[in-house]
């Protein structure tokens, strides 16, 4: 699978407009080459460069298989109109949280999923919970990182 974004290059800097010093929305993001077999998708994105260790930015699951991207600016409620899901961050908030790095250049990783299976999950669920549900789930995977310093 591959997972791109319109709004930034692999590896290149997120637009603020996506960041806690900007709208705080989540990017779009679209994907290709999924696997025979799928049913959902995940999607988790974090920054392993947070000091108090990886920071958990958003969870999502039971993105229907024949989507292949997820827009602009999704609601930042549990259930989407679309059956997927979203849970808990580290913000303590469900839906995305965007970049705010205290200092320094953070990486982003945006983590797709392809999955075998829906999962039956609460708005609760963390990265923590999601992970475990999605163990010997996983069709194949995707992923995709930004960079972003504030100013």
């Amino acid at each position: 699978m591959e997972l791109k974004s319109k709004a930034f290059e692999p590896g290149g800097l997120i637009p603020a407009k996506y960041t806690c010093d900007g709208e705080d929305i989540s990017p779009p993001l679209n994907w290709s080459d999924t696997p025979a077999g799928t049913k959902t998708f995940a999607l988790i994105s974090d920054d392993p460069d947070a000091p108090v260790g990886t920071w958990v930015h958003w969870v999502i699951w039971n993105i229907s298989a024949s989507a292949r991207a997820l827009d602009e600016n999704l609601p930042k409620s549990a259930s989407l109109p679309n059956s997927a899901k979203q849970g808990t961050t580290d913000f303590r908030r469900i839906g995305y949280g965007g970049p705010c790095p205290p200092s320094g250049t953070h990486r982003y990783f945006f983590k797709l999923y392809a999955l075998d299976m829906t999962l039956d999950l609460p708005a609760s669920t963390t990265k923590k919970d999601l992970e475990m549900a999605m163990q010997g789930h996983i069709l194949a995977q995707a992923q995709l990182i930004g960079k972003y310093r504030r100013r």
